[in-house]
């Protein structure tokens, strides 16, 4: 018996034997689901693009190190000013802070030069109410990153590491319990498209600390995300496709409700 063959299994429901009602919500987290994986990718790449002082539109395996590792060759400030801050200030303005942290980072500059540019630009946001970012709002302060840039740190990491294995699991379990009622031959395959996400998700993440300690685990980390995207990609299509645009599958049409339970 071939595996179009195999009886669909007792419990597996067709989107076309659904009411309107579920379709309906299922269609609208669809729609939500992609607009906010559209925007995660487009705040992904203002992060990270450039991050190595490269082409500030192209995501890069370097730049993907320096975020993990540091660049080893300039401080947190410059990496940032080079990366997810380069648009924050004017070029003068950026190039007035790089020449302050190249030439010592010294305290009679930063009073004469450097307090009022960070106060306009900056202590809006790194003033110390988020802890996720890091304060500015005082020499003390701005010199702390001014260090060797040495990349994330841990616990930065371990934030950052409950808050995306929390929601991208929550993500992946809801598209595929809306992708489960499609019918896609073989079987394996439709198992293969729902289990891969969660092993791309430890990868990515694990990998994260990986990279700190040796840089081509990078790489791993482009493999999860691209993964990850691929399969969301194709429940995403399937999912909409099936439940409103093609026929119902004949093995729905022709079955019984005597039917044998199946492996499906």
């Amino acid at each position: 018996m071939s595996d179009r063959d195999v009886p669909l299994h007792r419990l597996f429901h067709h989107y076309s034997e659904m009411p309107y009602s579920l379709r309906t919500m299922y269609t609208a987290t669809l729609l939500v689901l992609a607009m906010g994986y559209l925007f995660a990718l487009l705040y992904l790449w203002h992060t990270y693009a450039g991050r190595a002082n490269g082409d500030p539109s192209m995501l890069t395996y370097q730049d993907l190190v320096v975020a993990y590792s540091g660049s080893a060759k300039g401080s947190r400030l410059e990496t940032a000013l080079h990366g997810p801050m380069r648009d924050m200030l004017p070029p003068d303005e950026v190039n007035t802070l790089l020449h302050w942290v190249q030439t010592g980072s010294q305290q009679t500059p930063y009073e004469s030069d450097i307090r009022a540019l960070v106060q306009k630009r900056c202590a809006m946001c790194h003033d110390g109410s988020n802890p996720h970012l890091p304060t500015l709002v005082g020499y003390d302060n701005l010199k702390k990153v001014t260090g060797l840039d040495t990349g994330a740190d841990i616990f930065t990491l371990v934030r950052v590491s409950h808050i995306h294995l929390f929601g991208l699991t929550l993500i992946f379990f809801v598209m595929g319990t809306m992708f489960h009622h499609a019918y896609v031959r073989p079987i394996w395959f439709k198992c293969l498209v729902i289990g891969l996400p969660y092993v791309a998700i430890v990868t990515d993440v694990s990998s994260w600390y990986f990279t700190k300690l040796f840089h081509p685990f990078a790489w791993l980390v482009i493999a999860g995300g691209a993964i990850m995207g691929m399969c969301f990609a194709f429940m995403w299509v399937v999912t909409m496709y099936q439940m409103w645009f093609s026929r119902t599958p004949r093995p729905v049409l022709d079955r019984r409700p005597d039917n044998p339970t199946s492996i499906d």
